[in-house]
């Protein structure tokens, strides 16, 4: 598997391309997802990541056969998060003796 160069935050995908499709604004994206404009806005801003709760939130609101499966934006997350964490470099551990 090759390695994904530097993937977008899902919140700027949401902020970039969800949000003006449905030409919705941050205030009314928030309510229809039954979150705060401000929490909704940190996701957004990449402030904060995509949540399993918010993930089922997105699931329910764009539903499943419009590219909003839970686990796909969880994945982006978890891509993000490990790029991210690859740039900071990797701890250094001793690699696990395993007996044969």
């Amino acid at each position: 598997m090759s390695q994904q160069f530097n993937p977008p935050h899902p919140g700027e995908t949401l902020r970039e391309d969800v949000l003006p499709a449905l030409n919705l604004t941050v205030s009314a994206a928030a309510k229809q997802l039954g979150v705060t404009r401000a929490a909704l806005s940190r996701v957004l801003n990449g402030r904060a990541g995509i949540s399993p709760e918010m993930a089922l939130r997105i699931e329910g609101w764009l539903g499943v056969e419009n590219g909003g499966r839970a686990d796909v934006w969880l994945g982006m997350q978890a891509a993000y998060d490990l790029w991210q964490a690859r740039v900071q470099g990797a701890p250094k551990v001793a690699r696990a003796v395993i007996a044969a």
